[in-house]
């Protein structure tokens, strides 16, 4: 069997740790249209993954903004309890958790022009489920909006993920640093 020196080892360790964060998807809303008026946010949306850790890139020139909302605040187009805002013209946000992410611009009426736009992050392997939002219309005549579910993460482990845990990669570092010390 081969022998490796502990240099080796580390650096290959090393370099498992750092695969992980480079595995983020920077999406770029709207494409080369970015974030304004006259794009269909659902249409660019549909067919995307989008994963825990990656970036949303809005560009949009001033007279905009980026406010991301909660699911009722987009349905009815109110920034009033923005959870982010920014306005800058060139607002990245990281997807931190998984679920339903809502975005609309606050100038008033672009988000019911259709400057919206909701995604839906998977995360740590997790899936979203096969439960789509769905709109049940009650008796007092509005519409009670139910957001899709999304399987937790921390209970589902994706056997096909083919990259190791940076967490798991430090372990193997530590444990490798211990055996070195002790031969």
């Amino acid at each position: 069997m081969a022998s490796f020196s502990m240099e080796t080892i580390v650096c290959v360790l090393v370099i498992l740790c750092s695969v992980m964060p480079s595995l983020a998807t920077v999406h770029t809303v709207g494409d080369s249209n970015g974030w304004g008026l006259g794009s269909d946010y659902s249409t660019w949306a549909n067919g995307k993954t989008f994963s825990v850790g990656d970036q949303l890139v809005f560009n949009y020139p001033s007279g905009h903004s980026v406010d991301e909302v909660s699911s009722s605040d987009y349905s009815t187009c109110s920034a009033g309890n923005s959870i982010t805002s920014d306005s800058s013209g060139a607002t990245t946000i990281t997807l931190k958790t998984p679920g339903t992410h809502y975005f609309i611009c606050s100038m008033m009426g672009h988000c019911s022009s259709g400057m919206k736009l909701a995604v839906t992050v998977a995360g740590g392997g997790g899936t979203t489920s096969g439960t789509p939002a769905t709109t049940t219309p009650s008796s007092s005549g509005t519409n009670t909006i139910t957001p899709p579910t999304v399987e937790n993460p921390l209970y589902k482990v994706d056997s096909s993920s083919g990259c190791l845990s940076p967490l798991l990669a430090v372990v193997f570092a530590s444990l490798a640093w211990f055996l070195a010390v002790l031969s």
